[in-house]
């Protein structure tokens, strides 16, 4: 008896694609549904804080709340994805996150007093809940690929993501038109509620190995083997720096406010050029990886994303900022693939979540602590004198980069696959 062919799967099997594993297919719809709820939940809190406060550095302080949480959490977060079942990790840490999105609904629905400091805390206890969510996720594409698919899955993950980053504060800003934070938040939950639902449905491969490493120890390993290691050191503090200087993101909704005379639809409209540029480029880079002179590509995006910024400073047109932004995401996303990829080829397995977790103190830092110096930086020299600075700071930290890190500067993808670590 013959069964019905599935013309997708043979397709994408007959050519070696990572989209043939269906437990690859939920974690992508998992992290999309995240990643859109966490977009929209983010251009609604820094809208909302704005409207109460009309203070730049409040929004830089919202970075901030979330960011030492999720620093203070990492390290301990990536002993428990290397100790326990990667997946059970996500879960976990999306569950936690669709509580507190809840809350964040119900505060602002009920409009409690205090509002403000009410929203501070629910975002500090959200940090310390995201803490767990990178370094699981980094881990399990591992758990269910094998490893001649890493650069090419890292591709199509970026590309999903930051096709989610588009539509996020896309519909944020039309979810905060239509019905203020409190239907943006809701939004969110439900988002949050079904990304759940795809993190259970994944099955993985990932056995625990025996250790007698215990909490220190672990998290002491796996700091000794970033920190030695040029390649992967050199490529988290080339974003540390670079985004923690050259990022605007929280200090769009001024522009949008004071520069365009625009509301939170232009802002949305922002928010979203960035990863417009990314997935077009990571559509591009997951059908053609890139092979060779990944190092010195990597240095000339980030070079590249620095003078993106200074445009965008300098400019007072809407849509020649569009496109600067959108620019900067493209960018962006190349330097993003790059860094998984090198990433996931030389980490060990039993090492990636804490690894990630490192990458994450990396990323929360020039992320949100970005946020604060960007708000910081904007009450003490003027907004756009901030971003300028910012975008030239970026580019001292490309040349310093080259010069320190030469390992990454010669890196050659095709070398590191052939590689068994």
């Amino acid at each position: 008896m013959s069964t019905k062919p599935e013309p997708l799967k043979e397709a994408l099997c007959e050519l070696e694609h990572p989209l043939a594993y269906k437990d690859f297919r939920y974690l992508l719809i998992g992290r999309l549904l995240f990643t859109l709820a966490t977009q929209i939940q983010s251009l609604a809190v820094g809208w909302q804080m704005y409207e109460l406060t009309k203070s730049p550095l409040m929004l830089g302080f919202i970075g901030l709340a979330e960011a030492l949480p999720n620093i203070a959490m990492a390290l301990f977060a990536g002993h428990v994805a290397d100790s326990f079942q990667r997946k059970d990790v996500a879960l976990r840490s999306v569950a936690g996150m669709l509580v507190l999105t809840a809350v964040l609904t119900a505060i602002t629905f009920m409009n409690v007093s205090g509002l403000i400091y009410a929203i501070f805390a629910v975002i500090a206890v959200t940090g310390a809940a995201r803490s767990f969510y990178a370094p699981s996720c980094f881990g399990l594409v591992a758990d269910i690929l094998p490893r001649k698919f890493y650069a090419r899955a890292g591709a199509i993950n970026s590309a999903i993501w930051m096709g989610s980053a588009i539509a996020g504060p896309l519909l944020g800003g039309g979810l905060y038109l239509l019905g203020k934070a409190s239907l943006t938040y809701a939004v969110s939950t439900i988002l949050l509620a079904l990304s759940m639902i795809c993190f259970f449905g994944i099955k993985t491969r990932h056995n625990l190995a025996s250790s007698d490493q215990g909490v220190i120890e672990s998290i002491k390993d796996g700091l000794k083997f970033v920190f030695s290691n040029q390649v992967v050191l050199g490529a988290m503090a080339l974003d540390l720096f670079a985004v923690l200087f050259g990022g605007t993101v929280a200090m769009l909704p001024v522009f949008a406010d004071k520069i365009f005379h625009m509301g939170p639809m232009a802002l949305g409209m922002l928010r979203g050029a960035p990863p417009v540029g990314a997935v077009l480029i990571l559509t591009y880079l997951s059908r053609y990886p890139v092979k060779h002179n990944a190092g010195k590509i990597l240095l000339a995006c980030v070079g590249g994303f620095g003078l993106c910024m200074i445009g965008f400073g300098l400019s007072t047109n809407y849509y020649i900022s569009l496109v600067l932004l959108a620019l900067s995401g493209a960018l962006d996303g190349v330097s993003v693939y790059l860094r998984s990829t090198i990433f996931q080829l030389v980490t060990p397995p039993e090492k990636r979540g804490r690894v990630a977790a490192v990458n994450s103190i990396f990323i929360g830092s020039s992320n949100e602590i970005g946020e604060f110096e960007s708000g910081l930086t904007a009450r003490l020299m003027g907004l756009i004198p901030s971003v300028i600075f910012g975008g030239c700071m970026t580019l001292v930290v490309v040349v310093w980069t080259t010069i320190k890190a030469p390992k990454l500067r010669k890196l050659n993808i095709e070398e590191l696959q052939k590689q068994q670590i």
